[in-house]
């Protein structure tokens, strides 16, 4: 982590620190646990909808946040579920 923070040795975001500090001490969980994807998977413009069945966590992983999205008036369909939690009062 620290040479992740002086160097910046890779850009994928927060799951590979997490993997290396977890040292495949990970196992798979259902998917209803988190509904990944949201944020198109780093593919700009894209939207995705939910999986079918229960769902317990929303997770915009990718580029496409949903408050990004929302400010640009481009949202996709569920970025308006984040919405109501926008603590910054962005215009929607």
């Amino acid at each position: 982590m620290e040479i992740q923070k002086r160097d910046r040795i890779y850009e994928l975001g927060s799951l590979p620190p997490f993997l290396l500090v977890f040292a495949g001490e990970v196992a798979p969980i259902e998917h209803r646990w988190n509904q990944h994807g949201l944020g198109g998977d780093n593919v700009r413009g894209s939207c995705r909808d939910l999986h079918p069945g229960p769902v317990s966590l929303l997770h915009w992983s990718g580029s496409g946040k949903p408050w990004f999205r929302l400010d640009s008036g481009r949202p996709c369909p569920l970025d308006s579920l984040w919405a109501p939690y926008d603590l910054y009062g962005h215009s929607h």
